[in-house]
C-alpha cells in the first residue's frame, strides 16, 4: 500500500492565537504532523512551558471553536488554562 508523502510530514507550525496570562504573553500554535493538525500553548518568548491543548483537530470549524474557547477560557481564569487549577 502507498503512503501519501504529504501526509507524512511534520510542516511549520502557524500562529493561531495569543493570550495574556499571569505568567506573560502566551500563543497557541497550529501544526499538522501526519496529516492531522495538533494544538500547542507556548510561552511567547520561548521560555517556559508548553502544553500539548488538543493532539487530534478533524475540522477548520472545530479548530475555530476551540480557539476561540480557549481564548475565552485564558481571559475568564487569568492564567493557562491547561495548567490545571481548574
Amino acid at each position: 500500500m502507498a503512503t501519501n508523502t504529504a501526509e507524512q510530514t511534520t510542516r511549520r507550525p502557524q500562529r493561531l492565537a495569543s493570550y495574556t496570562a499571569d505568567v506573560g504573553e502566551r500563543t497557541l500554535l497550529g501544526q499538522r504532523v501526519d496529516g492531522t493538525v495538533r494544538v500547542s500553548d507556548v510561552p511567547a518568548d520561548g521560555h517556559g512551558r508548553s502544553y500539548l491543548v488538543e493532539p487530534e483537530i478533524p475540522s477548520m470549524a472545530e479548530l475555530e471553536a476551540l480557539v476561540a474557547d480557549y481564548q475565552a477560557k485564558a481571559a475568564r481564569l487569568g492564567y493557562v488554562p491547561m495548567h490545571g487549577w481548574f
